[in-house]
């Protein structure tokens, strides 16, 4: 059933994702504005050494957990689906009666065994990465991974069959998110920098009591690059709450969104304008993060905010760097 499941959206890639029907893709012409990232080169989330840990959950407290912040655990690969020219989708099992224990937003790391040191002890690979399936769901979690010609993990997990694991460890939370706790949240994500974000999309969506509005200015390299397209566009167009603008580097003759670096005026049209009410999330690579918002600090704290939303007016309490 699983490889049915991962051979149906492969097929219909982009794809509509979390147990939705398969849909025809259709883009959502509302003023699209021009952005992009300056390539798609790294993996967007990261620790840091001043983010809260979740506390493992104990069993009379109510449901099992598979995750452990503080041990490594083993899961065990269930099934991949090819999603773009360079991006894979892997679900991993676990005991079906447990939920994985991941709040939003948060994500989890991987690693991967690289060889030996000059003492003959095993070294390791170890990225960040967040689940694309709901946090609810029990027994399984999907992981989205843009394969890179030089990454160490993503070429790790490209080799992976079904029935192999890989050790995760986690939930690393990154920002707590609580319903209508901003009245409007602008996003700006680029590539695999979508990931979190959906994270918060779909925990919105899906909550019938939270009222947030939501803003998304996604930026790729072209329009193959553009991840779950079909997942948004039925998210945009069934929910008005949710408005979502596309943009690529290079477009095709028939691409009909945004062309361009993001610009001051194409985040004052996008995105809500500062205020108390508001946040904006960010989460790409580090040249367009350094670009619209500044990068995190080197200890992977948030860090001085600069950029294009900082010249608007945005304030450091107004703006998330993932």
């Amino acid at each position: 059933m699983a490889s049915t499941f991962f051979r149906r959206l492969g097929k219909a890639t982009p794809i509509g994702f979390g147990g939705q029907s398969k849909f025809n893709g259709f883009r959502i012409p509302i003023g699209v504005i021009a952005a992009v990232s300056g390539g798609i080169s790294y993996l967007y989330c990261y620790s840091s050494p001043n983010l809260a840990h979740l506390d493992e959950v104990k069993a009379d407290a109510g449901p099992k957990v598979a995750l452990k912040s503080d041990k490594w655990l083993e899961f065990k690969l269930q099934d991949t689906a090819t999603v773009s020219h360079n991006t894979q989708l892997f679900r991993f099992s676990f005991d079906p009666s447990a939920k994985l224990g991941l709040d939003i937003a948060s994500c989890i790391l991987t690693r991967a065994p690289i060889g030996h040191d000059a003492e003959g002890k095993t070294k390791y690979v170890i990225r960040p990465y967040t689940p694309i399936s709901d946090p609810d769901a029990k027994g399984y979690f999907d992981l989205l991974i843009k394969v890179y010609p030089e990454g160490k993990m993503s070429q790790h997990f490209a080799s992976l069959k079904p029935g192999d694991v890989v050790e995760v460890k986690g939930p690393i939370e990154k920002i707590r998110y609580s319903p209508n706790m901003k009245k409007h949240i602008g996003m700006i994500a680029g590539g695999s920098g979508i990931t979190p974000m959906l994270q918060v999309i779909e925990a919105i969506l899906k909550n019938p009591d939270d009222n947030t509005q939501i803003s998304l200015l996604y930026a790729n390299v072209s329009p193959d690059d553009i991840l779950l397209v079909q997942k948004l566009d039925f998210l945009a167009a069934s929910h008005p709450n949710f408005k979502v603008f596309y943009t690529v580097d290079n477009p095709s003759k028939k691409w009909k969104g945004g062309v361009g670096y993001v610009s001051k005026d194409m985040a004052v049209k996008g995105l809500p304008g500062p205020s108390d009410d508001t946040i904006v999330l960010v989460c790409g690579p580090p040249g367009m993060m350094k670009h619209v918002s500044g990068e995190k600090a080197k200890d992977y704290s948030q860090g001085e905010l600069s950029g294009i939303l900082k010249e608007i007016g945005y304030t450091e309490q107004m703006v998330y760097k993932f």
